[in-house]
């Protein structure tokens, strides 16, 4: 599969700059039956998580003709940092709101709407945007890597880190919470995947093992389109069990749809296990539903 991604920045008006990657679709699709992508990374990597070789959602979707623009998060790489206030996940949604918004006024012409696709923690930043109810017309939200619960071993570490702005975690770390067993990946995984390795935000792994937990559901019920759904069996950093799955997806009580389960034989990053490309190809045939749907509505 031929490589399709690009660079970007964007300034906002508010003086927000926000870098990332974009693709370039291979063969445009009919532009009024197909959504304009937002894609939103987690925790501890950049927008290059939806872009690594053989893993790349950009790529894929590029094959669709579907427009992918997978933004760096508020704090990394060169998008500035944003106060974390009461909770740093909810001060990421209201920025990336207004981010989205001109983000779809530059580049949506034609299309169905913005689709948003988050992993981990943008996952939790993905339905905290589609929870603000925003003015720019989104379609749906697919969302991995999250649920209700959180092992107490995870959450007490974070609490121990240094107080300080980025923490790095130790790799091995990182690895041994990110990927499910061996034999759910393919051997030149996890390395292939650390060239989009980066600090985090110290206030980020806080809030969603705390703060965000206490109002997910809460969150959640404010959502008003379509739900996509979807958490690694082998998940470390949640409580992950098909009751799990189940009652995260029930808590999307506003929805219209709302799709969910768990992935088997795969970890906390579905994208880069041997499930990964299934994952993709599932979210976006559901972006491409919404957006049909609205498509055909509107005429």
């Amino acid at each position: 599969m031929t490589p399709t991604a690009t660079p970007f920045t964007h300034t906002s008006a508010n003086g927000l700059t926000i870098t990332g990657r974009r693709n370039t679709p291979q063969t445009p699709a009919a532009a009024t039956q197909v959504p304009l992508i937002i894609a939103i990374h987690g925790g501890t990597y950049t927008s290059e998580y939806f872009d690594i070789p053989g893993y790349s959602l950009l790529d894929r979707a590029a094959a669709l003709g579907v427009p992918v623009i997978a933004v760096d998060r508020p704090g990394y790489l060169g998008s500035t940092h944003v106060e974390p206030a009461e909770s740093i996940i909810l001060a990421n949604a209201e920025a990336l709101d207004q981010v989205i918004g001109e983000l779809w006024q530059e580049h949506g012409a034609g299309h169905a709407g913005v689709f948003l696709i988050g992993h981990s923690i943008g996952g939790a930043v993905t339905t905290a945007i589609a929870a603000r109810e925003p003015a720019w017309p989104l379609l749906g939200i697919a969302v991995s890597g999250c649920l209700l619960q959180v092992p107490d071993g995870p959450r007490l570490a974070f609490d121990a880190l240094p107080d300080i702005l980025m923490i790095d975690l130790p790799g091995p770390m990182k690895d041994s919470v990110m990927f499910g067993p061996a034999w759910t990946h393919a051997t030149t995984m996890p390395d292939l995947s650390h060239s989009s390795d980066t600090s985090v935000p110290r206030a980020e792994l806080i809030d969603i093992n705390n703060g965000w937990i206490s109002r997910v559901r809460e969150v959640n019920a404010q959502v008003k389109v379509p739900v996509h759904a979807r958490q690694g069996e082998f998940d470390a950093l949640w409580i992950t069990d098909v009751g799990q799955a189940a009652d995260y997806a029930a808590s999307f009580t506003a929805a219209p749809v709302v799709d969910g389960r768990l992935v088997l034989n795969a970890g906390h990053c579905v994208d880069f296990h041997n499930a990964g490309a299934a994952l993709q190809l599932s979210q976006l045939a559901f972006a491409l539903e919404v957006s049909v749907a609205k498509a055909d509505a509107a005429e």
